[in-house]
C-alpha cells in the first residue's frame, strides 16, 4: 500500500503536518501529489469538521469501549461462579475482547480510509451497545466469550476510526497534539470508571446489569455522533481484506489458547501444535499482505523505525501493563482478601493518576519525543510493581499505594505517547491504519500477557506466590518496552 494524499489535507495543512511530525521525534512522511485534474479544496467529502465535537464524541466511545473492555477485571470471581467456568478457563472470560480487538483493528482502521471514518465509527458504536447489552444475556462460558469477542470487534472500529477523524478535525500542530493527549486520557479514564461501575452494580444488583448500562451509554454516544462527525476518507477505495483477517484473527485465537493450556504443561503436544499452527498462520498473514493489492498493512512500514517503535510500544504496553492490571484485582480478591468494591476503588488510584498525567502530557510537547515518553512509561511501571511485591503477598493494601501511583503515571504517559506515534508513524492520509496496526500490537500483547498472568500465576503451589512471579514478569516485560523503543531510532524514511 503506497502513500495516498487524504481528500482533506491542503498544502499548508500538509506543511504543518510535515513540522509537527518532527518535531514529534520521527520523521515526516514524503507528500504525494493530487489526483490529477482534482482540485484539493473540492474532494474533500466535508469542508468543515467540528473538532470540539468531534473530540467529545470520540473520546466518550472511547472511554465507554475501555469500560466494557475492563469491566470483568473486578466481577470475574461472580462472572466465573455464575457460568461455572474453571478456573483454566478464565482467561478466555477476561480475553474475549482482546482477541476481537486485535484481530479486526487493522483491517478496520483500513475500512475507515477507504470508505470513510465516520461511518466505520458510527457502525462501531452501534455495534458495541448491541453487544454489550447481550452479554448480560449470556449463559455460559463460550456464550459471554463470543459475546466479548464481539464487543472487541466493535471496540476496533471505534479506537481505529478515532484517530483518523481526530486527524482530519484537527490540523497539525499543538491542537492534534492536544487532541491526541486528552483522547489518550480517555482511554485512562475508561480503564478507570469500568472497574468501578462493574464492581458498584454488582454489588447493588449483580454484574449482568453492568453490562446493559455499558451497552446503553454506547447507544447514547451514537445517538449524538451524526451531528457532530463529519466524513473522511482516503481517496482510492480497496477491497476488505478478508484473507488477511482471517489469517490473523486465527492465529490469535491459537496463540492465546496455546498459553491457557500451557498452565497444565508448556511440554505437552496440544500446547507445541497450537504454538506451530499460530506461527504458520502467522507467516501466511505475511504471505497475504504481499500480494495483496488493498493490505491491512503496508509492510514496507515494517523497515521504518517509527512504526516498529510504535508497534512496539503497542505491544508491551499490553503485554506488561494491561495484562497485569486485567488480573490483579483478582490476585487482590482471593490473597489479601479484598472485596470487589474495595478492589475497585483501590485500581481507580492506578486508572486515576493515569488519567492526570495524560492530560497533561501536552507540556511535554517539543520536550520530551513519545518515543522517550514511552521508555519513561515503562520503566516507571517496572520499577513501582516491584515495590507491591510484599503487599501481595500478606498486606497491608496501603503498601500497594506507592506502586500504583507510580505505575499510573506511567500509564498515562503510555496511553498520551501511544497515539501520537501511531498518527506520526505512518502516512498522513492513513492515520486509521496506524491507529489500526498500534493498537493491534497493544491488545495482541493484552490477550497473550492475560494468559501469561494466569499461567504463571497458578504454575505455584501457592496464589500469593503465584502473584509475586507476575508482578517480576511483568516488570521484566516493562524493562524490555523500554529497551525497545529506544533501541528503535528513526533517522529518516
Amino acid at each position: 500500500m503506497s502513500p495516498r494524499p487524504d481528500h482533506t489535507a491542503t498544502a499548508p495543512e500538509a506543511s504543518e503536518a510535515r513540522e509537527a511530525t518532527e518535531a514529534l521525534g520521527v520523521p515526516a512522511p514524503p507528500s504525494a501529489p493530487a489526483a490529477p485534474g482534482t482540485p484539493a479544496a473540492s474532494a474533500a467529502p466535508s469542508a468543515h469538521p467540528r473538532p470540539g465535537a468531534t473530540l467529545a464524541v470520540t473520546s466518550a466511545a472511547t472511554a465507554v469501549a475501555l469500560m466494557t473492555y475492563t469491566a470483568p477485571m473486578i466481577t470475574l470471581p461472580d462472572t466465573a461462579a455464575s457460568l461455572h467456568t474453571p478456573l483454566s478457563a478464565q482467561a478466555w472470560l477476561l480475553n474475549g475482547t482482546p482477541l476481537g480487538l486485535a484481530a479486526l483493528l487493522l483491517v478496520a482502521g483500513s475500512l475507515a480510509d477507504d470508505y470513510g471514518r465516520r461511518r466505520i465509527f458510527l457502525a462501531g458504536t452501534v455495534a458495541l451497545g448491541i453487544t454489550t447489552a447481550l452479554g448480560a444475556l449470556a449463559g455460559s462460558t463460550w456464550l459471554f466469550t463470543l459475546a466479548r469477542v464481539a464487543q472487541g470487534a466493535a471496540s476496533a472500529a471505534i479506537l481505529a476510526a478515532s484517530l483518523g477523524l481526530l486527524v482530519h478535525a484537527f490540523p497539525a500542530g499543538p491542537g492534534r497534539i492536544r487532541a491526541t493527549g486528552i483522547w489518550g486520557a480517555f482511554v485512562s479514564g475508561g480503564i478507570a470508571l469500568g472497574p468501578v461501575l462493574a464492581g458498584g452494580i454488582a454489588t447493588l444488583a449483580n454484574w449482568r446489569l453492568s453490562y446493559v448500562v455499558l451497552g446503553a451509554a454506547a447507544l447514547l454516544v451514537a445517538a449524538f455522533a451524526p451531528r457532530a462527525l463529519t466524513e473522511s476518507r482516503a481517496p482510492h477505495s480497496g477491497r476488505p481484506d478478508l484473507a488477511g483477517a482471517l489469517a490473523l484473527g486465527l492465529a490469535l485465537v491459537a496463540l492465546v489458547a496455546a498459553l491457557t493450556l500451557g498452565r497444565d504443561g508448556w511440554l505437552r503436544t496440544p500446547v507445541a501444535a497450537l504454538l506451530l499452527a499460530s506461527a504458520v498462520l502467522i507467516a501466511a498473514f505475511v504471505a497475504v499482505e504481499r500480494r495483496s493489492a488493498s493490505p491491512m498493512l503496508d509492510l514496507a512500514l515494517l523497515r521504518q523505525a517509527p512504526f516498529l517503535a510504535s508497534s512496539a510500544g503497542g505491544f508491551f504496553t499490553g503485554f506488561a501493563v494491561i495484562a497485569l492490571f486485567s488480573y490483579l484485582p483478582t490476585f487482590l480478591q482471593q490473597t489479601l482478601p479484598m472485596s470487589a468494591m474495595a478492589t475497585a476503588v483501590l485500581l481507580m488510584i492506578w486508572s486515576g493518576t493515569s488519567f492526570a498525567v495524560a492530560l497533561q502530557t501536552r507540556r511535554l510537547a517539543g520536550k520530551v519525543s513519545p518515543r522517550h515518553q514511552l521508555a519513561l512509561g515503562f520503566a516507571l511501571h517496572a520499577a513501582a510493581v516491584l515495590t507491591m511485591l510484599t503487599a501481595v503477598d500478606a498486606g497491608p493494601w496501603p503498601l500497594l499505594l506507592p506502586g500504583l501511583v507510580i505505575s499510573g503515571a506511567g500509564s498515562g504517559l503510555l496511553n498520551a505517547a501511544l497515539p501520537q506515534l501511531a498518527v506520526a508513524s505512518v502516512p498522513a492520509d492513513r492515520a486509521a491504519m496506524g491507529s489500526g496496526a498500534n493498537n493491534t500490537a497493544r491488545y495482541i500483547g493484552s490477550a497473550a500477557g492475560v494468559a501469561l498472568m494466569i499461567a504463571v500465576s497458578t504454575s505455584t503451589d501457592s496464589l500469593a506466590h503465584g502473584a509475586q512471579v507476575a508482578l517480576v514478569v511483568s516488570a521484566a516485560l516493562g524493562a524490555a518496552g523500554a529497551l525497545s523503543v529506544l533501541a528503535l531510532r528513526g533517522r529518516g524514511r
